[in-house]
């Protein structure tokens, strides 16, 4: 059974499934950014947090560029003023396994790496697919404030 080729246009470079990802998710920050999602990480602040110091212009392209890609989606959680969060789509959630196969290389070829809690090397990508129709949880303080 063959497959309908896709449009030329959709390729940077070439059709190789290689520079096609690259394109995609190849750069110093994407998986990074991917990574901290698989660790629950949702916020822009969060993400600035994390400990290889990503600033706040390269965040800011990398989590459009990945929502464009459809790999994460910008989920309002606050009004006024808007506030966002970052989700992984189902797309975004398959690479979990790109991922662990990455710290296993590191893990096995590059010394003095710290390795990942043991749930997150056995997770399967299912566990972090969307909820379809799950909307975020409002904000606490607005709850209360209206009660």
């Amino acid at each position: 059974m063959s497959r309908k080729p896709a449009p030329k246009s959709t390729f940077d470079r070439s059709r190789c499934p290689v520079a096609v990802t690259l394109d995609t998710l190849g750069d110093k920050w994407s998986l990074v950014v991917i990574r901290d999602l698989f660790f629950g990480k949702r916020k822009f602040s969060e993400f600035l947090a994390s400990p290889e110091g990503i600033k706040r212009n390269i965040l800011t392209e990398r989590l459009r560029r990945l929502e464009r890609a459809a790999v994460v989606a910008r989920v309002r959680y606050q009004r006024r003023p808007d506030r966002y969060e970052y989700r992984l789509t189902r797309k975004g959630a398959d690479l979990l396994p790109v991922l662990q196969a990455i710290v296993g290389w590191a893990g096995a070829n590059v010394p003095g790496v710290w390795t990942p809690p043991a749930e997150m090397l056995a997770a399967r990508p299912e566990r972090f697919y969307p909820s379809e129709g799950k909307k975020p949880a409002r904000n606490a303080s607005r709850k209360r404030a209206k009660a």
